[in-house]
């Protein structure tokens, strides 16, 4: 859920901070006390469109964080972001024209905000942020709710392996010429590969040794005096090393403690000469061919040439080739493979429209199910003539099926039922989807709403199922709702004034919970306009 609000410096609102608790949210306040500035602020940081003018006056950046309650996203995760820790998100406007969008401190681009963000908040009323408007989102709400989740998702893999056969045999058709000429280029490419007899890492092996030829003369001088210094001229260090020794010995049989320095150069001896005659060993290795060094040379310029066409390293090359005698395998087998894949996707496809034409049946079944039930709410919402309708029309197969689902409204009887996206009312949008939200409450994944303008144009009898279906929306989830309504703001588990104040030449938005008295007065002064003892009566029976 949504626990924390962050504003600074945005529109008319200085600094605010506002903890939202599970359940039902009410945020009421005077007309233009600052209600729906603080419900944009809440869209700007879920990834909606932002402007230089939202900026407060004599400040040059404005910010909104939004803390969820998270800590695991199939969105984060792809993201490669850490949410242990919940879900902390942050926009930035700049009057410089820069807008910044973060989550958990990672910066990322507005699209995966919103994308993010459209997951996590529904917002219906003025505001743009509203999910089930989509016609994917729709039929995945409905396949929810009639638990066909299953069987969506085995047409879906099933599909998928469709298309990637189809696929390879829209290849393997070809025409006869393409595909010859196209054998003719792989056969070469992998003969020419195959005749280079390549290994792994042989041209990193390759390249040592011609370090090695190119700089033999010098080498063969180098060991040959190290070989010296050690071991066979006159005075070497072994020799010397030994004479040392003979003196030591005399002197130990004089001064016991000169055995400890005897000790040591008897250690060092056999070291010595083990190392003598690794360097003798090491003109063995430079005693090379002259001739190696041009077989070498010619081999690293065949190496180069390959992989100037098939790839950056001998790993690439052979990975190419891998994959050349593959598709060559399938041309030089194309009728028969043609042949095979054709019966195959034949067989899958009649597999796939059994399927669906199964998936379909049960849909329009829990369609109709979800018309009465929305239809039922709608009446208590004062759509009496309403008519909300499931639509379900053919569509090509797909990895959804073969249908194409639609949520259709229309406020009036005898007027064709309408897309829900072309509803322009905020208050009628709003009650509607107050109305489909209840019904599918249990299977909708999405877990805060907000609902703005919810009350428009209603009052009365409607105003307290309003208030009944808000509350009932509110269980297992999170809830906030601006309302000018007592009847609404009597059910709230949380209630927020929203006030505006002057501080000098300017006015300020600021927030505080009520209860109480408080929560009384501001109860009252929404059912009469001014605070009387009669208005906070009638205040605390509504209360109760």
């Amino acid at each position: 859920m949504l626990k924390e609000l962050r504003v600074r410096h945005f529109a008319i609102i200085d600094s605010l901070d506002i903890q939202f608790p599970q359940g039902l949210n009410i945020l009421t306040g005077e007309t233009g006390a600052g209600k729906s500035i603080i419900i944009g602020a809440l869209g700007i940081v879920l990834g909606q469109r932002a402007y230089t003018e939202m900026i407060m006056t004599g400040h040059e950046q404005a910010t909104v964080e939004a803390f969820f309650d998270i800590n695991a996203h199939p969105v984060t995760e792809e993201l490669g972001i850490d949410t242990s820790e919940g879900i902390l998100l942050r926009r930035t406007l700049s009057r410089a024209g820069k807008t910044r969008a973060y989550i958990n401190d990672t910066m990322v681009n507005l699209q995966s905000l919103a994308r993010l963000g459209k997951t996590l908040v529904d917002m219906h009323g003025q505001h743009e942020h509203q999910s089930i408007l989509g016609r994917e989102h729709q039929m995945r709400l409905l396949d929810h709710f009639g638990g066909l989740d299953r069987e969506r998702s085995a047409i879906s893999d099933n599909f998928s392996e469709l298309s990637t056969l189809s696929t390879r045999l829209e290849d393997l058709r070809l025409g006869r010429r393409e595909r010859a000429q196209k054998t003719d280029m792989l056969r070469f490419q992998v003969d020419e590969i195959e005749a280079a007899g390549l290994s792994e890492s042989e041209d990193v092996k390759l390249a040592e040794e011609l370090e090695i030829l190119s700089n033999l003369t010098h080498l063969k001088e180098l060991v040959e005096g190290a070989y010296a210094l050690l071991y066979t001229e006159d005075g070497s260090s072994i020799e010397k090393l030994t004479e040392a020794m003979r003196g030591l010995r005399e002197m130990s049989e004089i001064d016991g403690e000169v055995s400890a320095s005897l000790e040591l150069l008897e250690q060092a001896l056999p070291l010595a000469e083990d190392a003598a005659i690794s360097v003798r060993d090491l003109r063995d290795r430079y005693d090379l061919d002259p001739g190696r060094l041009e077989e070498v040379q010619e081999r690293l310029r065949a190496i180069d040439n390959l992989k100037k066409k098939y790839g950056e390293s001998i790993n690439e090359v052979i990975a190419f080739l891998n994959r050349a005698e593959a598709e060559l395998n399938d041309l030089e087998g194309a009728q028969e493979n043609t042949e095979a894949l054709e019966a195959r996707i034949k067989e899958k496809t009649d597999a796939l429209e059994k399927a669906a034409k199964a998936l379909s049946r049960k849909r329009k079944k829990a369609a109709a199910s979800i018309e009465g039930e929305v239809m039922g709410i709608l009446e208590d919402l004062a759509f009496t003539k309403a008519e909300f309708v499931v639509s379900i029309a053919n569509a090509p197969l797909s990895s959804t099926g073969t249908d194409d689902v639609e949520f259709l409204f229309s406020a009036n009887k005898g007027e064709v039922p309408k897309a829900l996206a072309k509803v322009v009312s905020g208050g009628e949008l709003s009650r509607i989807m107050l109305a489909i939200k209840t019904v599918l409450r249990k299977v909708d994944d999405i877990p805060v709403l907000v609902f703005d303008e919810v009350d428009a144009g209603i009052g009365g009898k409607t105003a307290k199922n309003v208030a009944r279906r808000l509350k009932e929306s509110s269980r297992g989830r999170q809830v906030l709702c601006v309302t000018h309504l007592p009847q609404i703001a009597s059910v709230a588990d949380t209630h927020f004034l929203i006030d505006k104040s002057s501080a000098g030449e300017r006015s300020l938005v600021g927030v505080s919970e009520v209860s109480g008295k408080k929560r009384e007065k501001e109860i009252a002064r929404m059912l009469s306009g001014t605070v009387t003892d009669t208005s906070i009566e009638h205040a605390r029976e509504i209360l109760k």
